[in-house]
């Protein structure tokens, strides 16, 4: 029989309200022990009701006035009977309402079991399982947007239309393979080449999702360059909100990289403020600057900061050159001076421009857009669906291997069984993206990185 599990489902801070979730065969029974109402019993009322009342410690006396609501199997979250206690938002008063409920009968939950059970009832798949985590987590709105848009299945409406066509191209393998002597329409190699083919290009345009909204969800290194008092650090200050980087007038203040976490519109930013990158005999600066050096070798988005009051330099232009072929903007600061810098000298670097004051904050919705543009992430609808964990990404990669297997044996002249292989190697993939086929290492692994109480 399937233990009934409990936690706090609320946040482990002090909140105005807070949440102890009992799932399971016996959780009308487990609550009843611990609610009371002079209203109704908890284990009588019909489900989607709530009843207003109190909680018990361990120890019988009242712990906190509460509203107990009741969800009947399979109309719930996880597909089983479910009572949720709503209590004050203390976190000693939650412990101790929890403590009792456990008192009471019911099995501590682990990470993620509640999602998990869920998923195991089939009230969802595991991609829209995953997008559970990729809600809680979500750093900003377009971030939130993609996981709620997982969560309600985009994803796996995708995943099922490319299981579709493999499965139409397996379906006529099949029937050709055993029924040979019936009249079955001979397949062709013009078909199999199509919707290879189709297959194929949905399966790239479907991975080129996971770095652009990797950005959204998980933010990007992007590290500050620049010649010494061109701005880097009065920008960063002005990204943080804070003075985390000293500004002074004299070259070579900053001696090390400084280094903060930011959200700029929709796109959270690693930030490094590094040392300014040029010659210099001060061995404490020549660290620094080869620090700088080592960030801007391992950056995914690179500002490259340039003062637009003054003529480029060898620096700036050993700069350029260093950054050629890498994720980089081309950030003009001190727009309010009068302009000196050569920017088509910059442009003919392939480089994006902005500009910018650093001192006023002018000119940050354009650097945003440039980023997003830089990253390509711009013309990502999250709505659509896309792939969001690494274990997605693997599954949809499988897959484009075996679809391009099945291409290569085609083209070499291979019997169709060898297609038949790669065909059914792709759905195999894409079945356990969607955990219809995955093993229990899989699920157990993908539920190991939910927080308890979800």
């Amino acid at each position: 029989m399937q233990t009934t599990i409990a936690a706090i489902a609320t946040a482990q801070a002090p909140g105005g309200i807070g949440v102890i979730r009992i799932s399971g065969p016996q959780a009308a029974e487990i609550a009843a022990r611990v609610f009371h109402s002079h209203r109704s019993d908890i284990r009588e009322i019909p489900g989607y009701t709530a009843l207003f009342g109190w909680v018990s410690d361990v120890n019988g006396d009242k712990a906190d006035e509460a509203i107990a609501l009741r969800f009947r199997a399979p109309h719930s979250f996880t597909g089983e009977d479910v009572v949720e206690l709503s209590c004050h938002g203390g976190l000693v008063i939650l412990q101790q309402v929890l403590a009792a409920v456990l008192a009471a009968g019911a099995t501590p939950a682990g990470p993620g079991e509640f999602t998990r059970r869920a998923y195991c009832n089939g009230k969802m798949d595991l991609a829209e399982a995953e997008a559970v985590m990729q809600m809680i987590s979500a750093r900003g709105t377009q971030a939130a947007r993609a996981a709620l848009s997982g969560h309600d299945g985009a994803l796996s409406r995708k995943i099922g239309a490319l299981r579709q066509e493999l499965l139409l191209i397996a379906s006529h393998l099949a029937a050709w393979a055993d029924y040979p002597d019936d009249d079955v329409p001979q397949i062709t190699e013009g078909f199999l080449k199509e919707h290879l083919s189709k297959v194929k290009a949905d399966l790239h345009r479907l991975l080129s999702t996971f770095d652009a909204g990797r950005v959204l969800r998980e933010g990007v290194d992007t590290v500050i360059v620049g010649r010494p008092n061109a701005g880097k650090s009065t920008l960063m200050n002005r990204l943080t909100g804070t003075e985390r980087s000293i500004v002074t007038e004299v070259a070579g203040t900053t001696r090390d990289v400084v280094e903060e976490t930011v959200q700029l519109g929709q796109v959270l930013l690693r930030l490094s403020d590094t040392a300014g990158i040029r010659e210099t005999d001060d061995p404490v600066e020549k660290i620094g600057v080869q620090r700088a050096r080592e960030k801007f070798a391992s950056a995914e988005l690179i500002f490259l900061v340039f003062d637009a009051s003054q003529e480029l330099n060898d620096e700036d232009r050993q700069l350029l050159t260093m950054s050629e072929g890498l994720p980089s903007i081309a950030i003009l600061n001190k727009t309010d001076l009068e302009e000196k810098i050569d920017k088509e000298y910059i442009k003919s670097n392939n480089k994006r421009i902005v500009y910018i004051s650093a001192r006023s904050g002018e000119g940050m919705q354009e650097l945003e857009q440039a980023i997003l543009e830089t990253l390509h992430a711009s013309e990502l609808d999250p709505g659509e669906g896309i792939l969001y964990t690494e274990r997605q990404r693997q599954d949809v990669s499988r897959c484009l291997q075996a679809v391009e297997e099945a291409e290569n044996a085609l083209q070499a002249g291979m019997t169709l069984d060898a297609v038949t292989v790669s065909v059914e190697a792709a759905v195999d993939a894409l079945l356990e993206l969607t955990g219809e086929k995955a093993t229990i290492a899989v699920v157990d692994e993908v539920f190991s990185h939910f927080c308890v109480g979800k």
